[in-house]
């Protein structure tokens, strides 16, 4: 998998070309990485311990905020680093290590958790009858494991050959992590086959998925529209908007990351389209789960109180 071709460290430029913009990024993104930590890790939590909330929405939403902890820790303490100090320096191991990851996880939430998401909410609008029958506990795992699996095949398939390319000398990455285009960009060679491929899998990995997706939210709309119970339009819409909300964040991320043109200012606006990707959509999605869902929320309250409660009576107690 090692090219022993190339160079020992790269250079993951960044915005180096701004030092004053670098400051200010570490702020906002030290603060967005806490709360995402903070953000995510209730999610699953609370998915944990209240048993209300042992369903498969839940199961899946857990396993997404799992996706984003590891998905955003696999980049963004490395870009703390790059943006605080003048050393933009990664070994050829860091780097390779970060791509395989950043694929992995990036795959398996683009891929496959998005879209079976979106068959469970599918199932929950269309089939609301049957919908405990066909989505058990052990569908729910095995949809999981699924998910997953896709997103380390991709990575296998994908990361040797991008690094078995001969890259140039000056060995600078110009983006924040180590990512296919950046280092397909780097190479003197023939790079047409690691463009095909990377073709193949965008794909596989946004194209194919997305359809799915606006095809269950297409059925949604139809059987939303059919319905006269403005009680079950809210109750439809509630179950389906969070969902579609980070769905729209994350492609639209995803996309202007990966199809940029290659002239130098489209690939410097991905630069931040490609920050977002990888900081603000694991930010935004607790959010907009938490504050948008009242399930979630009631939970949240609940063990809350029940905290203070128990603090209070300690105190009396004492």
């Amino acid at each position: 998998m090692v090219n022993h071709s190339s160079p020992v460290d790269f250079f993951l430029l960044g915005f180096s070309e701004h030092p004053g913009l670098e400051r200010n990024l570490f702020v906002v993104v030290s603060i967005s990485y806490l709360l995402t930590l903070v953000g995510n890790t209730l999610i699953i939590l609370l998915s944990m311990l209240d048993p209300r909330l042992h369903s498969p929405m839940y199961f899946f939403l857990s396993n997404f905020s799992f996706l984003d902890l590891c998905f955003t820790t696999s980049c963004v303490p490395q870009m703390l680093v790059h943006l605080w100090g003048p050393g933009k320096t990664i070994s050829f191991l860091g780097c390779s290590v970060q791509l395989f990851i950043f694929l992995f996880f990036g795959t398996t939430e683009c891929c496959v958790l998005l879209t079976v998401m979106a068959l469970d909410r599918y199932l929950s609008v269309c089939q609301p009858l049957h919908y405990a029958t066909i989505i058990h506990p052990r569908l729910c795992r095995q949809l999981a494991a699924m998910s997953w699996i896709v997103g380390l095949v991709e990575s296998v398939v994908q990361t040797p050959p991008t690094l078995r390319l001969p890259f140039c000398r000056h060995r600078r990455v110009d983006d924040f992590v180590c990512e296919v285009p950046a280092l397909i960009r780097l190479s003197y060679g023939d790079t047409t086959y690691n463009e095909i491929q990377m073709a193949a899998a965008s794909v596989f990995i946004l194209v194919v998925p997305l359809s799915l997706i606006l095809v269950s939210y297409g059925a949604i709309a139809r059987a939303v529209l059919r319905i006269n119970s403005a009680v079950a339009w809210r109750k439809a819409l509630g179950t389906c908007s969070s969902h579609l909300i980070v769905v729209t964040l994350f492609y639209s991320s995803v996309i202007a990351d990966y199809f940029q043109s290659k002239n130098p200012y489209a690939q410097k606006r991905s630069k931040f389209f490609g920050l977002f990707y990888a900081v603000g959509t694991p930010l935004l999605n607790p959010l907009i789960y938490t504050l948008r869902n009242k399930e979630v929320k009631r939970t949240l309250r609940r063990l809350l109180g029940k905290h203070v409660d128990s603090r209070d009576s300690q105190g009396r107690a004492a």
